[in-house]
């Protein structure tokens, strides 16, 4: 049986031809599962944009620090935000992190562009969004590759920091709604493909006054084979998904956004 998460990509799918060929599965080594008091987040890790991060991410998984932590400050159209083992405004035991709010594109043999015009591009590598240069500055830069970066959009998960830049450590945030304003100021590290109900479903409050929590945190590829979530991702070089987004852009005009986009999600059993 097949499952199409979220009601909003079951109605794209229903305008759309979608083949076999059209969808991926995840990579469970690079697949977080966060059961928490709500329901079940999974989250699609990008280390292709921020390596450290998601080491760090998958250390504390596997240490167990996640486990019963809470979501602390959760601002409506905006973050839940969880991962201090103080629930407040720590870090773990691991030095800090430098920064990863950029990182370098040498081709975009991997990317799904959605957007090009003279001043940059924006599209998804796997189901998260990025923006990157242009195609003059790509030129420019061809050496090191073109200099991209993710975008937080609804669902992008991030490092959460202190003022400083090199303060990353522990702490995690789950986007409610898109926040553009936070590109190349906060390390992102992945996206949610399933669970987005979840997300929006946590307890508001600084702190909440009846906080939800992270009840596990596990890297699926550390789960038995039979408990992990088989889930598989529209692929976003396919053409399902070049549909989806025009017809995303056809019905947003000059308003469309890769932040409209939401990647459609389906669990096989």
């Amino acid at each position: 049986m097949i499952r199409i998460f979220t009601l909003a990509a079951a109605t794209a799918l229903l305008a759309l031809p979608a083949f076999a060929a059209d969808w991926r599965p995840l990579d469970p080594q690079n697949t977080l599962v966060i059961d928490t008091s709500k329901g079940r987040i999974v989250v699609e890790m990008r280390p292709d944009f921020a390596p450290k991060s998601v080491e760090r991410v998958k250390l504390l998984a596997r240490e167990g620090v996640y486990d019963g932590l809470l979501f602390h400050r959760v601002i409506e159209n905006f973050v839940d935000q969880t991962g201090n083992p103080d629930n407040k405004g720590g870090g773990s035991s691991h030095p800090d992190l430098a920064p990863e709010f950029t990182f370098r594109l040498k081709s975009l043999d991997h990317a799904k562009v959605a957007v090009r015009s003279s001043d940059g591009i924006a599209g998804f590598i796997g189901a998260t969004p990025f923006a990157a240069g242009s195609d003059l500055e790509a030129e420019r830069d061809k050496d090191v590759g073109r200099r991209a970066w993710g975008a937080y959009c609804p669902g992008v998960v991030g490092m959460g920091r202190k003022a400083a830049e090199d303060s990353g450590n522990s702490e995690i945030f789950f986007m409610r709604a898109a926040a553009r304003r936070l590109d190349r100021a906060y390390s992102v590290w992945g996206r949610t493909v399933v669970g987005f109900d979840v997300v929006k479903a946590v307890a508001v409050g600084v702190p909440p006054a009846n906080p939800d929590r992270m009840t596990k945190v596990q890297v699926a590829a550390d789960m038995p084979p039979a408990e992990r979530p088989r889930i598989e991702v529209m692929d976003e070089r396919g053409a399902a998904f070049a549909a989806l987004v025009a017809k995303v852009r056809k019905a947003k005009g000059a308003d469309f956004s890769i932040c409209d986009i939401e990647v459609p999600a389906r669990e096989v059993r």
